[in-house]
């Protein structure tokens, strides 16, 4: 199976794991990488995106900024995720730049021209908050109709990391999460019931220094960082939305009709996962369109891919 897809990025430690993987994955095309603010500065988001294609030798992908705070404008009251991704978003590891520079194209025309452009079917991967993604269907509508599909990390059948109801992607920008979710394009989310499950550990890391690679000893670096630096296990997270998308027989999941929560209370952000086969009209509330809920992965076979790839 091969496939071609656009990523959608807020680059911190995990994304770097899964723009890795794609772009040394010979049956993943990766045809653009767009850029939105979230673990951290869309500044930063965009040199560690260009960094991190540097260190997989995959220099010619083109890269675009887009938004740098969310639909409606509460970047200031937000904050990063410094704590886990570290200051510049790339555990301490960011260069001072890549010799190469963005695309002048803004993400949402980047986005458009690449699927408008495509001969095969074009996967949208958006592993970061969506504003990006909620822009580019309110905008070019008739270009968003002709994905394949969209598999994004984010949100939660169960409960939150960034507050106890809502994941940090969707409880970043939930009026972007909401057009998505409403979008009625085939869609899979790949959510906190299964990001923590691709664990890594030191053995792990020897692996990837025995390889040598530049793009292995980064990797390791990378998870060094967590595993030392913060204390805290060490985990693949957003990566294993790529590899769902290839390989679908590794996961297992539930079609649901999901709906966000832009309300401004404690639920604000959270991903309501309606599993009712059927309701009666009077308690029917679903608002959202029916999504592909991913439940449950095979860890160790998609640790054991991830590996292979990072050469």
């Amino acid at each position: 199976m091969t496939v071609s897809i656009i990523l959608d990025v807020d680059t911190g430690v995990d994304d770097a794991f899964a723009i890795l993987y794609a772009t040394r994955n010979p049956e993943i095309t990766v045809l653009g990488i767009t850029c939105v603010d979230g673990n951290t500065s869309l500044k930063n988001v965009c040199k560690n995106t260009l960094q991190v294609l540097d260190m997989a030798g995959a220099s010619s992908i083109p890269v675009a900024a887009g938004a740098n705070e969310p639909l409606m404008g509460t970047a200031g009251d937000l904050g990063d995720a410094s704590h886990v991704h570290g200051g510049d978003g790339l555990a301490g590891l960011s260069s001072p730049g890549s010799s190469r520079a963005l695309d002048s194209r803004h993400a949402v025309e980047l986005i458009r021209d690449l699927i408008e452009g495509s001969k095969d079917p074009v996967a949208l991967v958006p592993i970061g908050p969506l504003t990006n993604i909620a822009l580019f269907i309110s905008t070019y509508p008739e270009t968003a109709k002709k994905l394949e599909r969209i598999v994004l990390m984010g949100g939660s059948a169960s409960g939150g990391n960034v507050t106890a109801a809502a994941e940090f992607n969707v409880w970043h920008d939930p009026e972007a999460a909401h057009i998505v979710f409403n979008s009625g394009l085939r869609l899979t989310m790949y959510g906190l019931d299964v990001f923590y499950d691709l664990k890594v550990d030191q053995e792990h890391v020897k692996t990837l220094r025995e390889v040598g690679s530049v793009s292995a000893n980064f990797a390791a670096d990378l998870i060094e960082f967590r595993l030392q630096s913060l204390g805290s296990e060490m985990c693949l997270g957003d990566y294993g939305a790529v590899a769902s998308l290839l390989h679908p027989e590794l996961v297992e999941s539930s079609v649901m009709n999901v709906v966000v929560d832009t309300s401004q209370g404690p639920g604000r952000g959270q991903t309501i996962c309606d599993a009712r086969p059927e309701a009666p009209e009077l308690y029917d509330f679903r608002a959202g369109k029916e999504c592909t809920v991913i439940l449950k992965v095979d860890a160790d076979a998609m640790v054991k891919l991830w590996m292979e790839q990072i050469r």
